[in-house]
């Protein structure tokens, strides 16, 4: 499995960001516009900056412009995607099997949400997107998956689903079961579950579901 980290603008909290890094083994690391900084400022060089570079220090753009060993992919401001998702395509026709995603949240909630769109493109492109900060975990599923308690990223485990509705979710090993059960959108039952068991079991017939791993 070839994995890359994508750095991007959003809040981005050093000590976590840094631990995470270190706990996990990455090919690429990659910065996206202002999620230069954090390299910045952790003192490390990404291996990928792609941005339309409205955004950043310039005293961290004049930096990396001068290191050897950076591929550069410079974009226009005025295009129709983000320069996230521009990120993402890019990493995906580059190979890579997962990607997490850090700094994809924050107080831009447009942002915020755009960013959970774009779990659909590894959804079609069977890549696994991750999106991480300080308390949360999410991805988007297409087909069953288990969650081991040892490894779960905070308490609770929340289901959303992404497609008008999903079908036939069923799950095992948590505090609120369900069997074959269709939630749809506009409803909350799927929110502040439990793992309860060694492994939990998410089963899904039909539609598009995020999973929500969180910490209070």
């Amino acid at each position: 499995m070839k994995r890359a980290l994508i750095v991007t603008g959003g809040k981005i909290e050093m000590s976590f960001c840094q631990d995470y890094i270190e706990q996990h083994t990455f090919e690429l690391l990659a910065a996206v516009d202002a999620g230069m900084q954090f390299f910045y400022d952790a003192k490390q060089k990404p291996d990928l900056i792609i941005g339309d570079f409205d955004s950043v220090n310039q005293e961290a753009l004049h930096y990396f412009e001068a290191q050897e060993g950076i591929s550069w992919l410079r974009l226009i401001p005025e295009k129709d995607d983000t320069d996230t998702e521009a990120a993402v395509r890019t990493i995906i026709g580059a190979g890579y099997t997962q990607i997490h995603i850090l700094g994809a949240t924050g107080c831009r909630l447009d942002h915020v949400l755009g960013n959970i769109q774009l779990l659909g493109i590894g959804l079609e492109a069977d890549v696994d997107i991750l999106l991480v900060d300080a308390h949360n975990r999410i991805r988007m599923i297409k087909e069953d998956i288990s969650i081991f308690r040892n490894e779960q990223y905070g308490h609770y485990v929340s289901l959303l689903p992404f497609t008008p509705e999903v079908t036939g979710i069923t799950l095992h090993g948590m505090k609120y079961p369900l069997t074959d059960y269709t939630m749809r959108c506009y409803m909350s039952i799927g929110i502040s579950n439990e793992i309860v068991e060694e492994e939990a079991r998410i089963q899904i017939r039909d539609g598009v579901l995020l999973v929500l791993e969180t910490k209070d």
